[in-house]
């Protein structure tokens, strides 16, 4: 797999969506963009313009493969934490339930 395919694979992964809903996105079958995904098929300006903007990225931005290896990384680590942030939302919000509930109490005696 080439680069340019590790790259878009790993976007359409961050987006939470499937070969085919990027096919159907971009107007191709599911066995020529997996062709794209995987380095198979080289692609042409139009197409890769049409990626970039797919993503909402420059094509610059979606050429660039500097650190992506070193990116997906870091959006596992905000993947991560996102999850320990919402655990911790979701404990805060009993603790608050739990407050409530104590100070009614205390005050219907």
């Amino acid at each position: 797999m080439n680069a340019l395919g590790k790259k878009i694979r790993l976007l359409r992964h961050q987006k939470g969506w499937s070969q085919e809903d990027v096919a159907k996105r971009l107007d191709i079958s599911i066995p020529a963009f997996s062709k794209i995904e995987t380095g198979i098929t080289d692609v042409n300006l139009s197409r890769l313009n049409q990626i970039s903007k797919l993503f909402g990225l420059t094509l610059v931005q979606l050429l660039s493969t500097s650190d992506s290896e070193e990116d997906k990384a870091k959006v596992d680590e905000v993947n991560e934490l996102n999850k320990k942030l919402q655990q911790r939302e979701t404990e805060v919000i009993e603790l608050q339930k739990k407050v409530i509930d104590l100070y009614e109490q205390l005050h219907k005696k």
